[in-house]
């Protein structure tokens, strides 16, 4: 008999609200799942509880009610220390900032993670990084600092970082917004080839509509609730059948 495998993320009527005298909904009774593997892309105007929720499966915050299971263990659960564990083995994040520190060099931020958690690299995690800094094309850029390389060789870095650790999920915020359209472009189609060949899933919050376009799947949020849910594919084949 197969044994059954759990989704990596499965938020279960998340709210969550702002204030006490006057509430402020930033969500609304959110249902959401993400399959191992998946590229998920959510879109939404500001303000629209998109970085909210993605703060929620990122074990970032608690919902005000409701639960979030990352990998099958659920946040409300944990304390502070298993949250910490939870996103240290599970997640990686990427920012619209590369966050990178100039005092180090590029192979040593993108280690920065393996280093914070296990109390120094391992021989694997140094070449493991190694590995995905040249797929990036970042092999010639190792020992140099942030501040010499450009936007988007900084961001490819950064994007390195959050892989450090092996993760099941990568989370991005924006990954593409401090960029041009080009390096956006580039940077995306760089995180489609790490899902694709790694199998870790991804869910990125983004404005752009080209390149949320580019993903498995799109969620749309409005007012605190998901208000789209569908997989690009197969609107692409309604729309040939059309």
């Amino acid at each position: 008999m197969d044994s059954i495998i759990s989704p990596i993320i499965e938020t279960i009527d998340i709210t969550k609200t702002y204030g006490e005298d006057i509430v402020t909904w930033a969500l609304r009774g959110v249902n959401f799942r993400v399959e191992q593997g998946e590229f998920v892309a959510i879109v939404g105007a500001s303000g629209s509880g998109k970085s909210t929720l993605l703060n929620m499966i990122g074990a970032l915050d608690q919902p005000t009610s409701g639960h979030v299971l990352i990998d099958g263990k659920n946040t409300s659960e944990l304390n502070e220390n298993g949250l910490a564990a939870l996103r240290g083995d599970t997640i990686g994040f990427i920012f619209q900032f590369h966050y990178l520190l100039n005092e180090f060099s590029v192979l040593e931020n993108a280690l920065m993670p393996a280093d914070l958690r296990k109390g120094g690299p391992r021989k694997d995690d140094v070449v493991w990084v190694k590995e995905l800094l040249c797929k990036v094309g970042l092999q010639d850029k190792m020992k140099s600092r942030p501040g010499q390389l450009s936007g988007g060789q900084q961001q490819r870095a950064a994007i390195v970082r959050a892989l450090a650790n092996r993760p099941k999920l990568i989370l991005a915020d924006e990954p593409t917004g401090n960029l041009d359209s080009e390096n956006g472009a580039l940077v995306f189609e760089m995180l489609r080839e790490i899902n694709s060949e790694y199998g870790i899933a991804f869910v990125l919050v983004t404005h752009d509509d080209r390149l949320a376009e580019e993903a498995e799947r799109i969620v749309a949020v409005e007012d605190g609730q998901i208000v789209a849910d569908y997989r690009v594919d197969e609107v692409e084949r309604q729309l040939k059948v059309v």
